[in-house]
């Protein structure tokens, strides 16, 4: 294998700004410049700011929101059911 082509392999923190829920991880994102932060451990790692992690997504917490506004689900019932003929009148052969 080729020497000095694959990226750097350290231990970040990634912390999650919506829940403020901090975890541990090793990642090849660069580091340079970042803000660090003292884990349980008691060493410093680089810090990772994310939106979105497994701790404040709504798939992962159940809290799910169903927005039907303006009653979308019903405008498309009424505009595209069919709706039942009431003429039997029978096409004479």
């Amino acid at each position: 294998m080729k020497t000095a082509i694959h990226p750097e392999y350290h231990t970040v923190i990634f912390l999650d700004t919506a829940s403020n829920h901090p975890f541990l991880t090793r990642s090849t994102i660069d580091t340079k410049g970042r803000d660090k932060m003292k884990w349980e451990d008691g060493n410093e790692y680089p810090v990772i700011k994310v939106e979105v992690s497994s701790e404040s997504h709504s798939f992962y917490t159940g809290k799910h929101k169903i927005m039907d506004t303006a009653g979308r689900v019903e405008k498309f019932k009424r505009r595209y059911t069919r709706t039942k003929k009431t003429d039997k009148t029978e096409p004479s052969a």
